[in-house]
């Protein structure tokens, strides 16, 4: 008690550092300071010491520019919501370890252990409000990768891939799509794999599936068709290097898309079949649902109904040999459209009763509303059929049939009522 009174009453800091050092056993003037000073401003001071000067300042510019981020972003945001920078001890912990070892390594002149110390210190960074510190990061690997000359290009292929990476999350596409394909040059023909076991290669080739196929729908919305079918056919290209057949079969479907768009409809359907035995040999129901519903619309606009039937047929029964309800569900239901737009509503409820059946057993409550929906429609319009018929025979029998429907609101095509029970009705009601 005695010598914190004592502490309050001396006013210069460095009076306080020499009494502490002096009346506390085992505690030197630096030690009392680290004591009375933020963890930061240790961090910066121990920093500042060992001579890793570029590491402190690069430390107090992050720091800044949090804040910064921060106070722009205002009360109630996500990053708001976090503790700033300088009071996240495991963050400073990080951040001092790796940007101090970076520089004691880039002035040996071993600019790989740079590298590898600032992509450590890029991964420690995978929150959404600290994805800028992320990709401040992989900037600063990417500037290093260049100076690397002793492993073959493995680490700047790594860092074209994490440019790649932020640009295409801040929708740059073009300028990712260059950062890919400059990733894959660099990965042509080598062993590299990551953690997972992946080739660098083969996510390369994955890359360039997925930024080709978005800067093809991006022609397609500006009617670019031919251009977006040449992209289109460079994304299957690097799907079928890559080796992923799921990767092929939408690569194949998007194409035939980018054909229909452009008119070649004999040309799309040939590139849906291919991704039809694609998805067929992976047994990927949400795959083959889409490329049989694209089949049945190219043969319906041309006026194809009986091919179209028999394409879905096929698909009705692949997806039962092979127990795949959703795809006997969306087969089904395909059917059922084709025929209850034709006006034949018996076959419509037939196949539509039987995709609700089918979606009975997904345990999947939306879908098996949803197809209970299109059974109620297509026996809602068989009953039109019925009643509109009854309407224009006008005669004493048909108005009876409706009268009784009226009455218990049965199934007008199976109604109990018969005729001859109403022509009995009908005799008994005349005068002699």
């Amino acid at each position: 008690m005695a010598i914190a009174v004592r502490i309050h009453l001396i006013k210069d800091k460095d009076g306080i550092d020499d009494y502490l050092a002096k009346n506390i056993k085992g505690l030197s003037k630096q030690e009392a300071a680290a004591n009375r000073n933020s963890y930061k401003k240790n961090i910066c001071i121990d920093m500042l010491r060992q001579g890793y000067h570029e590491s402190f300042s690069e430390l107090f510019t992050l720091i800044q520019k949090w804040n910064a981020l921060r106070e722009a972003a205002g009360p109630g945001s996500a990053i708001w919501q976090q503790k700033s920078l300088e009071e996240q001890p495991d963050k400073l912990d990080q951040l001092y370890h790796f940007l101090t070892r970076a520089e004691a390594a880039q002035r040996a002149g071993h600019y790989e252990e740079v590298y590898d110390n600032q992509l450590n210190l890029a991964y420690c960074f995978n929150d959404p409000e600290e994805k800028w510190l992320r990709n401040y990061f992989y900037e600063q690997c990417f500037n290093t990768a260049q100076l690397v000359k002793i492993d073959g290009g493995k680490r700047e292929a790594q860092a074209h891939a994490n440019m790649g990476l932020i640009h295409e999350e801040q929708g740059h596409v073009m300028k990712a799509a260059e950062h890919y394909e400059a990733f894959y040059q660099l990965t042509v023909g080598s062993t590299w794999k990551d953690v997972t076991g992946h080739t660098y290669n083969s996510l390369a080739c994955e890359h360039l599936w997925r930024i080709y196929t978005l800067l093809a729908d991006k022609m397609l919305e500006n009617k670019e068709h031919q251009q977006a079918i040449k992209t289109l056919i460079k994304a299957l290209k690097m799907a079928k290097e890559g080796g992923d057949m799921k990767m092929e079969g939408e690569a194949a479907y998007c194409l035939s898309l980018a054909y229909s768009f452009a008119g070649e409809q004999q040309t799309a359907l040939s590139i849906l079949n291919t991704s039809v035995k694609t998805f067929t040999a992976l047994c990927d129901s949400a795959g083959l649902g889409r490329a049989y519903a694209a089949i049945a619309k190219f043969l319906v606009s041309q006026e194809k109904v009986s091919e179209t039937i028999e394409y879905l047929g096929e698909f009705m029964k692949a997806a039962e040999n092979a127990h795949l309800s959703q795809s006997l569900v969306d087969a089904c239901v395909l059917l059922g459209n084709i025929y209850s737009e034709r006006g034949k509503y018996n076959e419509a409820f037939e196949y539509f009763s039987r995709a609700s059946e089918a979606a009975k057993t997904l345990n999947n409550l939306p879908l098996v509303d949803e197809t209970k929906t299109y059974c109620g429609i297509a026996k809602a319009h068989k009953l039109v059929v019925a009643f509109n018929g009854h309407i224009e025979a006008e005669d004493p029998v048909s108005l009876k049939y409706l009268l009784a429907w009226k009455e218990n609101r049965s199934d007008m095509c199976t109604d109990p009522l018969t005729v001859a029970e109403l022509d009995k009705e009908t005799s008994a009601s005349k005068p002699l």
